[in-house]
């Protein structure tokens, strides 16, 4: 009888005594996007599902089927979403139930009827008079001469100053050959220019600028010219702070604007249309747009203003082929939404010549500082920034869309971006990103221009793409992204199969 009570006794402190058992993590039931849209011919999408146990799907239409696919980690499951061929001329809707134990969220799907295009471009007709509109097709995909002639040291702007090479005619001849239709070259006045009345521009730097100019233009491509760093955080002359407090400040800018541009027209006056000048760049008192211009009355907007029609009132006056020049019209910040909410477009005697620019790098923390390493709907939800999405970039689009293009005022995207990576998997949500901008851009008639300041290697600001000097490609992996995204902007195919080529 011992030997049974000792047999019995183990038995329960072995069981009294082991690990404690396993609890179940309680994690809230998500799913990484809430909605879908589908081509008439119909297709597959994949959506992660992140819930603590088991759950179900339940289409609300046997058009739409669901199957579970691998899981991941964090308590992730994919799920992939298919839609049969929708053969009517009507759009159709459904929501799909995601319910697990007590929990329950949705996913809202559309799908484009037949003969319809999923993501069409500009559903108006333009005006066989709008010449500007005309332009901003003409310009297409671009490439920003970044960090160059904008470059700066001690408040004077030198072509090499920030590292680069100096441009060459075989720059923009690769540039050509890459596919691109457009450079942007910024350019900075700083420490070139003399003192009131005649702000006279130092004539080596006016030069070089017109030469690197003529080598664009020789290799076939459409050229835009501004004014960049000069009201760089209004630090320098284009001091937007003090022109909003100071209405001799103000005036004294107006100023040297028209001076300066005067002289800049009187260069280019011969030059055919294929070069665009654009007033300024990101003029902002040193916030971002989240600064006194929130709290000032609308001060510095009406300070923009000025400026940007006394640039085109210089521009006109000079005369040559400036009096049909296209002029790029800058927002404050080049804020998409402060576009719509602040730009006023100058008067111009000559119609259709001007375009509203604008520049987008959303999500910042993804695009800029590379805080984030990956982006879009097949994130790693911990590796991506929060809310940021394809949705939330073409709610942009739409803001864009919906205030100029669709009513005939086109719009370009000076600068857009995404810094380079150092890993295969983070390099492919980076190209990735720069396909589905570029197909976005395209579906809205937008031409968009990507940043490259020359900064070679991966992380903050390092948007190295081709080489200033020889217009060789930076690296392997800099040629998948601009070969992917300009093909992603010239193709057929539609802005949801871009969707569908999302890292997995």
């Amino acid at each position: 009888m011992k030997w049974i009570l000792y047999i019995f006794l183990s038995v329960i402190l072995s069981v009294s005594c082991g690990p404690d058992p396993v609890v179940e993590e309680n994690v809230k039931l998500s799913t990484d996007i809430q909605s879908l849209e589908f081509p008439a011919e119909g297709g597959d999408t994949t959506v992660v599902v992140t819930a603590s146990g088991k759950f179900y799907l339940v289409p609300a239409n046997d058009w739409v089927s669901c199957r579970k696919g691998k899981e991941g980690e964090n308590h992730t499951t994919e799920v992939i979403i298919s839609a049969s061929e929708n053969v009517t001329e009507e759009d159709r809707t459904t929501r799909i139930s995601v319910v697990a134990d007590e929990q329950s969220v949705y996913i809202d799907v559309i799908q484009a009827g037949v003969g319809k295009n999923d993501e069409p471009g500009p559903g108006f007709p333009i005006p066989e008079d709008n010449e500007a509109w005309k332009m901003a097709q003409k310009l297409g995909m671009g490439w920003n001469l970044g960090n160059h002639f904008d470059a700066y040291n001690n408040g004077v702007s030198g072509e090499t100053y920030w590292g680069n090479p100096k441009a060459t005619p075989q720059t923009f001849k690769m540039v050509k050959a890459a596919g691109f239709k457009t450079v942007r070259i910024p350019v900075t006045w700083l420490g070139h220019f003399g003192a009131a009345p005649d702000y006279k521009i130092e004539g080596a730097w006016l030069e070089r600028v017109a030469e690197v100019v003529g080598y664009a233009r020789d290799a076939g491509l459409n050229v835009i010219i501004n004014m960049h760093h000069d009201g760089a955080d209004s630090k320098y002359w284009l001091d937007i702070s003090s022109a909003a407090l100071n209405a001799s400040v103000q005036q004294k800018i107006v100023e040297q604007i028209d001076a300066m541009w005067t002289q800049i027209a009187e260069r280019f006056k011969d030059e055919g249309e294929y070069l665009i000048f654009e007033a300024f760049n990101e003029i902002h008192d040193g916030k971002w747009g989240w600064g006194a211009n929130r709290t000032d009355g609308g001060k510095q907007y009406a300070c923009l203003h000025e400026w940007n029609q006394t640039f085109v009132d210089a521009v006109r006056a000079v005369g040559g082929k400036n009096t049909r020049r296209y002029l790029g019209i800058p927002a404050y910040c080049t804020n998409a939404d402060l576009a719509v909410q602040f730009l006023k477009l100058p008067t111009d005697k000559t119609l259709n010549r001007m375009l509203v620019s604008v520049h987008c790098y959303d999500p910042t923390e993804y695009t800029l500082t590379a805080k984030y390493s990956e982006w879009g709907h097949t994130a790693d939800q911990t590796k991506k920034a929060p809310g940021d999405n394809e949705e939330s970039l073409k709610k942009t689009f739409d803001t864009l869309y919906d205030n100029y293009v669709s009513k005939g005022i086109p719009v370009y995207l000076g600068e857009f971006g995404c810094v380079n990576r150092s890993t295969a998997r983070e390099q492919s949500f980076q190209q990735y990103y720069l396909r589905y901008f570029a197909k976005l851009a395209q579906t809205k008639g937008i031409p968009c221009i990507i940043w490259d300041n020359g900064a070679k290697g991966a992380g903050n600001e390092k948007h190295a793409f081709i080489d200033h000097g020889s217009g060789a490609y930076c690296s392997a992996a800099a040629q998948a992204a601009i070969e992917g995204m300009i093909d992603s902007y010239t193709n057929s195919m539609s802005l949801n199969n871009v969707y569908r080529t999302a890292p997995k």
